[in-house]
């Protein structure tokens, strides 16, 4: 049995990840660890093959150009013995990788390098529609920010919804949604929003902010174009205004 096979206890999906660069590998086992997954990590398909007793699993995360063969071939193969959903990454990215990736009945398709939230949020989604029930975590001792009918999980660094469900941000989005929300009622100025960013202040200090901003406003207003949360508050910054201040 190879050495990176790890079963952890989890309640989450369990997925498989066969990727022949050691640090994403291990970065990507990381992000879905932390996110609550059994991550079960493979430098190639031999040791995905090698498993003297193959587990059960929930979807596989495959790097279309594995050193040697065929993450194609892997797929196929794992779709005709599992049937399980399949993630396919590339750091290629032609248009015939990812037909022949879809032609195979792979469920997705990400181009390296990705964002990480993305790919959890794209993870999500594949196995939502495979059937997958999420399992509800226990928040009780979660650090929780509301506001209107959503909550931010500071501890899990997700946004949800009023039925629970995640709404998929950015890690730009993240970020800046969370310090706006830490800082309710205080009206932030552009500079100090793109310094919590980490951004170039010379280069990207109107358009960085302001296309985050745009974004969240999809996302966590009814009618973005009149916010009642994200206010401008024009030639000074942007304000989080608390829900008792703007719901009647």
């Amino acid at each position: 049995m190879t050495q990176e096979y790890e079963r952890q206890v989890s309640d989450g999906a369990t997925i498989a990840i066969i990727d022949d660069d050691d640090d994403l590998r291990g970065t990507m086992t990381a992000l879905l660890r932390e996110n609550g997954f059994t991550p079960l990590p493979f430098r190639d398909a031999d040791g995905y093959r090698q498993l003297d007793t193959p587990p059960k699993l929930d979807l596989a995360l495959i790097d279309l150009n594995l050193a040697g063969e065929s993450g194609l071939e892997l797929a196929m193969e794992i779709r005709e013995r599992v049937g399980i959903p399949i993630v396919m990454l590339t750091g290629w990215g032609t248009e015939t990788d990812r037909i022949e990736g879809l032609e195979i009945g792979a469920d997705d398709y990400l181009m390296k390098p990705f964002n990480p939230r993305e790919l959890l949020a794209r993870l999500k989604a594949v196995l939502r529609r495979s059937g997958w029930k999420t399992p509800t975590p226990d928040r009780s001792n979660h650090q929780i920010e509301a506001f209107g009918t959503m909550t931010l999980d500071l501890t899990r660094r997700e946004l949800l919804a009023s039925d629970g469900g995640e709404i998929p941000l950015t890690n730009g989005e993240y970020r800046l949604l969370e310090y706006l929300v830490r800082n309710r009622d205080r009206i932030i100025p552009r500079v100090e929003l793109l310094r919590e960013l980490g951004s170039d202040l010379s280069t990207y200090v109107d358009r960085t902010i302001d296309v985050l901003i745009l974004r969240l406003r999809r996302k966590i207003e009814t009618v973005p174009s009149k916010p009642i949360y994200l206010q401008t508050r024009r030639g000074q910054g942007y304000i989080f205004v608390t829900t008792s201040r703007s719901e009647p």
